[in-house]
């Protein structure tokens, strides 16, 4: 009797060494899938800070384009603007171009017409 009590002692402390091992086992699953778990969500993380930065960027490069653009605007408008009063300035010099050619022809007409009287008078 004394061998079967040693002996169910004995596998006693086996089954609670195998049932300890398993634990640790379970244990070291459980600790590595939550590291799993970490470093996933520390990637989505990086991943979702990356997009931020890259979509910032890409803000910045469409801002930068935007005010590029309206000064490209601004300039074509300026020189509409110097175009325009450039012609402003070419008619203006035009009317009074023909203004003193009908000032001229009539001053001409006005001498050629005394030169008839006179010669009529004579």
């Amino acid at each position: 009797m004394s061998t079967k009590i040693g002996g169910d002692i004995g596998e006693e402390e086996e089954e609670e060494e195998e049932e300890e091992e398993e634990e640790e086992e379970k244990e070291e699953v459980e600790e590595e899938e939550e590291e799993e778990v970490e470093e996933e969500e520390e990637e989505e993380e990086e991943e979702e800070v990356e997009e931020e930065e890259e979509e910032e960027e890409v803000d910045q490069v469409e801002e930068d384009q935007e005010k590029e653009d309206q000064e490209v605007d601004q300039v074509e408008e300026d020189q509409e603007k110097e175009d325009q009063e450039e012609n402003q300035v070419e008619e203006d010099q035009e009317k009074e171009d023909q203004e003193e050619n009908q000032e001229e022809d009539q001053e001409e007409d006005q001498e050629e017409d005394q030169e008839e009287e006179d010669q009529e008078g004579n």
